[in-house]
Order: C-alpha cells, then structure tokens, then sequence
C-alpha cells in the first residue's frame, strides 16, 4: 500500500472515530435549553373544556392550563402558551416548536413510537354520543356506513374509523356538537368529561350518551430526545400526585378524581 493510499485510509478510519465519539456523547440539553431561555412553550387548543379553555374574562384556563403552569413554574420558568389546533399540536412537538403539550393528549402505543410521554396525569373514558332522537345508533358496532364529527388525527376520530364511520372534520367540541345536533353527522366519540361537561351547561341539549368506554391514560408528549425534560416533567407530577395536587385540579375541572385508573 503506498503512502497516498495509506493516509486516506488512516484519515477515514480517524473520521469515523471522530463520528462515533461525537455521536456517544450528544448530550441532552432540552432541558437546559428551556432554563436558558426561561419559558416553557406549550401547546394547545385553547377551545376544548374543561381541558383548555378561555373563560369569561378570554383568560385562558382549565386543568392542562393549571398544571403545564405548575409544570413550568416548578422548573423555574415561565410558560408560554401557544394555541393552535389540535392536528397541528403534536406536528408542532416533532418540529420543536414546543417544548411540550398539554392538550388532553390520550397514550398510544403508535403515539410513543414518534413521542415520549410523561407519566399519566389522569384516566378518561371515551363515550358515544348521538342526538336524543337517534334509536339507531347504540353501541360501536352501529357506526359503520354512518358520519361522526371529530378533530382529524384525534385518537377518537381513528377509532370511529375503526368502526367502519366515515369522519368529518370538526376542530372544537362546540363545532362537533353543531355538527350533530344540526344532524349533518350522526355520532361523535369524545372524552366523557369533557361530554359530561358540555351537558352540565346545556342541560337542555338534545344529546344523549349511549355507550361508555374503556378508560384511556393521559399524558404528557414530548420530543423523544428530550430524556431530561421528560425526567423532570415526571418528577413534578410524582410530587403533584403525593401532596393531592392533583387531586384537587382534576376535583376543579372534573367534579372527579380521574388521577386513578379505576
């Protein structure tokens, strides 16, 4: 081997070295890039009761509001929330445009292939919902060739699919609602709280649940390489949960300790 050749090769085994050295040694610094810039960025819909909401006064509140503001204050930062809609809040955590949402997000197993997810927070059961005078639909099995009304991408709007629904697009629980009550959809799947919550306003609504479903964890998302935030994310809602934090958020908003799954 001549000299020529024997130095290109010396120099590319040295540059896979260098590439492989750098690579065991990336550091996580999601979190300390969050303290350097003192917010957290969050997202999420600002239209979703009691999830995320805008009150009275067009202040932004709800349980995902209250804790991501605990969640930021405890690492000492601000939060910064940014609303946007739903299909565009995880896409906005795999671009890096937040650092976090707080959006009611519900566990999957496909989700946790692109996303880590803190630990649960709470457990909501999903229900079906059609207008009182529909006696056609009353179980899951019923929605196929039939309409439902839900966020695009949304899990319940997967499992509508599921069961053989074609889904219309619907990007606030308020359009979902006007979507059925104006008979333009013939079903919705939704969170029973948030359901249980919009009847509590309307009692007159000309809705009705038909069937309740298993309960589904709610967490967290957040970039996967983003080990140090979500350590510290968790360690929060470890002492959230202890001292009844939790508990009394869910009571506030839900009327409900859903903290527990049972």
């Amino acid at each position: 081997m001549n000299i020529r050749k024997s130095f290109a090769l010396a120099l590319a085994i040295m540059t896979a070295a260098a590439l492989l050295l750098t690579g065991c040694g990336k550091k996580d610094d999601a979190l300390a890039k969050i303290k350097e810039r003192g917010t957290l960025v969050i997202g999420t819909e600002g239209n979703w009761s009691p999830w995320t909401y805008h009150d009275e006064s067009d202040t932004l509140v709800g349980l995902d509001v209250e804790i991501g503001t605990l969640i930021a204050e405890k690492l000492g930062v601000k939060p910064d929330f940014q609303e946007t809609d739903w299909d565009a809040i995880l896409a906005g955590v795999d671009s890096g445009r937040f650092d976090i949402a707080c959006n009611g997000v519900g566990y999957t197993e496909e989700r946790a292939q692109k996303y880590a997810f803190s630990t649960p927070y709470v457990y909501t059961h999903k229900v079906l919902v059609v207008r009182g005078d529909n006696e056609e639909i009353t179980k899951m099995e019923d929605l196929k060739g039939k309409t439902t009304a839900n966020s695009p991408g949304s899990t319940y709007a997967g499992i509508a699919e599921e069961y053989g629904a074609t889904v219309t697009s619907a990007s606030t629980l308020d359009q979902t609602i006007e979507l059925l009550l104006e008979g333009r959809v013939d079903a919705t799947i939704n969170a029973q709280v948030s359901i249980e919550d919009y009847l509590s306003q309307h009692p007159d609504a000309n809705l009705k649940i038909v069937q309740v479903l298993e309960g589904d964890p709610v967490a967290f998302p957040m970039a996967k390489d983003a080990e140090s935030l979500v350590n510290a994310v968790n360690e929060i809602l470890d002492e959230l949960r202890k001292d009844g934090t939790l508990s009394a958020i869910s009571e506030k908003y839900f009327n409900l300790d859903l903290t527990k799954n049972d």
